[in-house]
């Protein structure tokens, strides 16, 4: 069933205007009495549409529930920033497999090292792979795509989760020793290209981040959170 979000609280009707209605009614040639699905922040509306014109689409809700796509932890990323197609690819996989929030960085050896100011004018097309990864994996929110931090930053944010990680290709804990189920959120610092100079390694350490390692095979930089986001989402229960 096809699916949008939506910004605001709805009552006993949802109303549609602009690009999502223009799809509704002519990429998706949807009509009066069919079912379609509005999300927001979980909540899953399940709707019949009741009227429809050139770019406005009204529809009754049915009824709602909480989203039963959304996973059980809510899992932060912080990638070190690789080259934008990599960042673009890791967004979109990374959404479709549960994960809450993506924050990117620049370590010591990040390639790519745009300024805030470049950063920005590409954000709102990071955002939008987000928007459609989840629409596509029928999840019940946009999973946000932060705006880019410096390492330190990324350490500071990252305190706000229960439960901090740092992805290190010289050693670590196994994912599967650290009793996930127990956390409600998790976040994970992931390296560029070039993986993390040691002295980012310790310092990440030393501000609470537990090492982990996936095993003998050094992975680049953008399977590496795909790979992650799926031994947690199964660690959790969530796959």
């Amino acid at each position: 069933m096809p699916r949008f979000f939506i910004d605001t609280e709805p009552s006993e009707y949802i109303t549609v205007t602009g690009g999502d209605a223009r799809h509704i009614g002519y990429s998706l040639r949807m009509k009066k009495g069919d079912s379609i699905t509005f999300c927001r922040m979980g909540t899953d509306y399940f709707c019949t549409i009741t009227e429809m014109s050139e770019d406005t689409v009204t529809c009754r809700i049915d009824r709602a529930e909480p989203s039963k796509c959304e996973p059980s932890v809510s899992l932060t990323l912080y990638q070190a920033f690789p080259k934008q197609d990599k960042f673009e690819q890791i967004i979109q996989k990374t959404v479709e497999l549960g994960a809450a929030r993506i924050v990117p960085f620049l370590s010591k050896r990040c390639v790519s090292r745009p300024s805030e100011k470049d950063f920005a004018k590409k954000l709102e097309r990071f955002r939008k792979i987000s928007e459609e990864a989840a629409k596509q994996s029928g999840r019940g929110i946009i999973p946000e795509v932060a705006p880019l931090m410096t390492f330190e930053q990324a350490l500071e944010d990252m305190k706000s989760c229960e439960l901090r990680l740092i992805c290190y290709e010289n050693g670590g804990k196994r994912l599967s020793e650290l009793g996930l189920p127990e956390y409600k959120s998790i976040g994970v610092m992931i390296g560029s290209e070039g993986g993390f100079d040691r002295s980012e390694a310790e310092r990440a350490a030393d501000s609470g981040a537990v090492p982990v390692w996936l095993g003998e095979r050094i992975l680049r930089c953008e399977t590496c959170p795909v790979a992650v986001s799926a031994v947690i989402m199964n660690l959790t229960g969530n796959m």
